[in-house]
């Protein structure tokens, strides 16, 4: 620790006195599910409160943990920067927002690791109510979209929209409207469509209100969140913010190595389905949990911050600088874990399971498909999508009900609902799925196949069994 923090030693304002009570404010976004390893998870287990210094500089003191929570991150960076949080978490593009707002008001705040992300850009989504004729972003030329502003949904909506060589200003219609907001309007038929970032895409499709129409990883632009801190904090109490890393990190080991029971957790916090928070935190997720500072997350950070230009927010902000991940290292070094390992990795936390139908492993999963059975504490995992229809149909005649069915974009690899995913059948019954119809047709023509909506293709796979 010593070494690796010396900098931050160096520049301690002030050293713990004896009976001192510290502050630990932390700001989280339990709705954002991506943010559940730093706070959510954290709050629930207790966990920042097992790794709490307690013996050298720090033996006498007290602490004062705070929790606040907000659907959003721009709330949380006005309250950071009015000192009222030390440490909070968010995406990039809000992260780069609260990079400038501390900047503008004469102080520093550091962004010290990622928590979850894609280095394809698979989060966030645009969505059109359930019965839209729109399947595809380039039908929505002229029309209204709503997202949450300076939001990272905002910013690969502003992107996505460049794309397709559209002018922002002119050729949509771009409004605010938080997710609270969206669901009811969606469901109304009062929008036309909706950009949002994690869950709120897939959350509006599982409840039956929408259909995700656009991925962030056909944009191909990463995305993550992760955790910030007031940068004065950090050089006060490094051991502080290196025992939330800590904390963070056990919280992460806890989800991968159960997701079901923690996605559970989850939603008995936030009213989010367990379903929809597996789809990001199971085996073969939306999206990857990552501690480490990959170039693709180096990059989307400055691309956030070239986005902040696009809005007319010119700010000084340095990627470079912003990011600081000695602390994250330190974390990683005191939890005997290899820092530089894991940098090295773009796996997405890998499934290990064998068919649920003949037991054996699964080890191509291109068409790996996933069943949750209501009253089913395990998700069920298949070799292929047709099997795991045949076996959702064996459920349902024996009364039993999906609580979700999972399969993956052929194109993408992003994890999908199937009751909202396109399929084609080739000419051996053999499905693959898809997110946009579009695709799945050009799959089909190229491939002598039929394309199936979710019923069809269910049908497909009990004539073919």
């Amino acid at each position: 620790m010593k070494s690796l923090l010396g900098v931050a030693l160096a520049t301690t304002l002030a050293a713990a006195q004896a009976g001192e009570t510290i502050r630990v404010a932390i700001g989280t976004q339990d709705t954002t599910i991506n943010c559940v390893t730093g706070g959510l998870l954290i709050r629930e287990l207790k966990l920042l409160e097992k790794y709490l210094p307690r013996d050298g500089r720090y033996k006498d003191v007290q602490y004062d943990v705070q929790w606040k929570n907000f659907t959003s991150g721009a709330p949380l960076t006005n309250e950071m920067v009015a000192d009222k949080l030390d440490i909070g978490s968010m995406a990039d593009f809000p992260g780069a927002n609260n990079g400038a707002a501390f900047l503008k008001a004469g102080k520093q705040s550091l962004f010290v690791t990622v928590l979850s992300g894609s280095t394809l850009g698979s989060g966030n989504g645009i969505v059109v109510p359930r019965d839209s004729k729109v399947t595809a972003l380039s039908e929505l030329k002229g029309r209204t979209i709503s997202v949450p502003f300076a939001s990272t949904a905002h910013g690969m909506l502003l992107r996505a929209v460049a794309n397709l060589g559209w002018d922002p200003q002119k050729d949509v219609n771009i409004i605010t409207q938080a997710p609270e907001v969206a669901g009811p309007a969606l469901q109304a038929g009062k929008i036309e469509a909706h950009a949002d970032f994690v869950p709120f895409a897939e959350l509006f499709e599982h409840r039956g209100i929408a259909r995700k129409i656009f991925d962030g990883a056909q944009a191909n632009v990463p995305t993550y969140h992760g955790s910030l801190v007031n940068a004065e904090y950090a050089r006060k109490y490094p051991e502080v913010l290196v025992a939330f890393l800590r904390a963070a990190i056990e919280a992460d080991r806890l989800l991968a190595a159960e997701p079901e029971k923690y996605s559970e957790l989850v939603e008995k916090v936030t009213g989010i389905e367990a379903a929809v928070v597996y789809l990001y935190h199971g085996p073969l997720g939306l999206q990857t949990r990552d501690f480490t500072w990959k170039p693709e997350y180096r990059g989307a950070l400055k691309t956030s911050i070239e986005t902040l230009k696009l809005m007319g927010r010119d700010s000084p902000l340095d990627a470079a600088t912003f990011v600081d991940d000695r602390f994250v290292r330190a974390a990683f070094k005191q939890s005997g874990l290899d820092y530089e390992a894991q940098l090295a990795r773009q796996d997405k936390l890998l499934l290990k399971a064998n068919d649920a139908l003949n037991g054996k492993p699964i080890t191509d999963v291109q068409r790996a498909a996933g069943l949750w059975v209501q009253g089913e504490p395990r998700v069920r995992h298949y070799a292929s999508i047709e099997g795991a229809f045949a076996d959702l149909q064996k459920v349902q005649q024996s009364g039993g009900k999906a609580r979700a069915v999972y399969v993956h974009d052929l194109i993408h690899r992003i994890k999908l609902l199937a009751p909202n995913a396109w399929f084609v059948a080739d000419a051996k019954g053999q499905l693959s799925a898809f997110l946009q119809k579009d695709a799945a047709t050009a799959y089909a023509a190229a491939n002598k196949g039929r394309v199936l909506d979710f019923g069809a293709a269910q049908a497909s796979a009990k004539a073919t069994l």
